[in-house]
């Protein structure tokens, strides 16, 4: 059994994907700890006014679920607000990044799985 709290874990707080702002960063599992296509599992939790970049992640697909907060994702150039409790999909060579517009702390937990296994 592997057991990790995400919010005793070390992070670093830092521009995230070349925007705006700082955010705390914190590694949860890498792909070393998977024995499937699953790349990482992150926390992040962003400063009120900060974002992360537009970015792409080539073949791997990668899911955002926020646990706390509002802010608007970007999807191909599409803007959707997002708030607590939404789970957002991006595909294989999707641009996207976040912004968070709140007052408050964005707290979200990040997915990646490349299509390609491990092994």
């Amino acid at each position: 059994m592997s057991v990790r709290n995400f919010l005793e874990t070390p992070g670093k707080t830092q521009v995230i994907h070349g925007a705006r702002g700082r955010g705390k960063s914190t590694r949860v599992f890498d792909a070393t700890d998977f024995e499937t296509p699953l790349k990482f599992i992150d926390y992040i939790e962003m400063e009120p006014g900060s974002s992360i970049g537009n970015h792409r992640h080539g073949e791997n697909e990668e899911v955002y679920a926020v646990l706390s907060g509002n802010g608007v994702m970007v999807v191909n150039d599409e803007r959707q607000a997002v708030k607590t409790g939404d789970v957002i999909l991006n595909k294989p060579g999707w641009q996207h990044g976040l912004e968070n517009t709140s007052q408050e702390p964005l707290k979200l937990f990040v997915f990646e799985v490349d299509q390609r296994s491990n092994g």
